[in-house]
């Protein structure tokens, strides 16, 4: 929220979004597209053809200076010194019990200087830590809050994109380079949250609205639509990708969230290491995230929805859903211990009452390897 009012923050390309029929709604402290066309086509556009989303709701910090590597190393848990200028990578922020506080991508734009882009309801709390950080003097922190976040997702992405920026092509998964429009910087990044071929642009918000302009122009040979957090929720669920405050929480482990590739125990001291490392000494952890795939179409996990084998609870569900792709039911859960019901076993999920059969998997549900 912007302040003890509860306003919520409002995109600058809010008035565009309701011109094209947008529905608007609250989500973490923003107001943002829900949703336009409906969540399903807008589903089907990025997985077939191309969507555009706007999200400016997540955090913009660049940290730049002498001691900038060594700052982030010890906030974040994976290995920033492998990541070379032009890459970028995922990572964790971790309470000294090795629980997630937040999970986030940090861009290496030039020798000494790194971008940031943490969840939007995390932003604020990530920013104060990196400030309450020992940094030389000469290391700056700068929050961009006048800076946008658009991305562009699904197989024809590259052409929609190239159309404006040549370098688009050129980037690998995980790449990003620096350009410009309209004679403004743009961060322009080969990535994205749906599983897709996809490319993130940061830029000002005086060039935000004409860059979505030309990008839905561009994107019109292809029928591609503007696409809501509905449809994205729904795309990031069938790769399996974790959410931040639905399947990742403080109280839960890195190791216990499955994230443990996301970790470098070999890259010195971070916060939550010590932690980490004996629990992962100890044995079976305590949980695990995995994937429960439903047998039938009409059941559908929600959050909270607890997962049986027989009689005994084995779980809860955190964030489920209905896969458009695979046409049934998904959802993740953290299933207790983590030894207790291995992939390819059969649970049950009680919804609302009535159990459903599933099958536990590992995610992603489906197969869309970046290309």
């Amino acid at each position: 929220m912007d302040d003890a009012s509860g306003v919520p923050k409002r995109s600058p390309l809010e008035a565009e979004h309701e011109r094209l029929g947008a529905k608007m709604g609250p989500f973490a402290g923003w107001n943002m597209p829900i949703e336009y066309a409906g969540a399903l086509k807008e589903h089907e556009a990025v997985r077939q053809r191309v969507g555009l989303f706007d999200l400016t709701h997540l955090g913009k910090v660049e940290v730049t200076g002498p001691g900038a590597l060594a700052m982030l190393q010890r906030v974040i848990s994976n290995d920033l010194s492998r990541v070379a200028v032009g890459e970028a990578q995922y990572n964790l922020v971790l309470n000294e019990g090795g629980g997630v506080i937040e999970d986030l991508i940090v861009y290496h734009l030039d020798p000494e200087r790194y971008f940031v882009v943490p969840n939007a309801a995390n932003a604020q709390r990530v920013l104060r830590m990196l400030e309450e950080e020992p940094v030389e003097s000469r290391l700056h922190l700068l929050y961009h809050q006048d800076w946008c976040f658009l991305a562009v997702q699904g197989p024809e992405s590259v052409h929609v994109t190239r159309s404006l920026f040549p370098d688009a092509p050129g980037l690998g998964f995980m790449q990003c380079v620096e350009t410009e429009f309209r004679r403004r910087p743009v961060i322009l990044t080969r990535s994205g949250y749906t599983g897709e071929v996809g490319f993130e642009l940061f830029t000002y918000q005086d060039v935000a609205l004409e860059l979505w302009r030309a990008l839905m122009e561009a994107a019109a040979p292809f029928d591609g639509m503007p696409c809501g957090l509905a449809a994205r929720d729904v795309l990031r669920l069938e790769m399996g990708y974790p959410l931040y405050g639905q399947d990742l929480f403080e109280a839960s482990t890195a190791l216990e969230a499955g994230l443990s590739w996301a970790v470098s125990f070999d890259k010195g001291e971070f916060r939550g290491r010590a932690a980490l490392l004996r629990q992962r000494e100890e044995g079976p952890l305590p949980s695990i995230l995995r994937g429960v795939r439903m047998h039938e179409r009409r059941h559908i996990p929600r959050a909270h929805y607890p997962v049986f084998v027989r009689d005994r609870v084995v779980g809860e569900v955190t964030s489920g859903t209905f896969s458009p792709t695979l046409q049934t039911g998904i959802g993740l859960a953290y299933l207790w211990p983590s030894d207790a019901v291995p992939v390819g076993d059969e649970v049950e999920v009680d919804i609302r009452g009535r159990r459903g059969a599933a099958t536990v998997v590992r995610p992603p549900f489906v197969d869309r390897s970046p290309r």
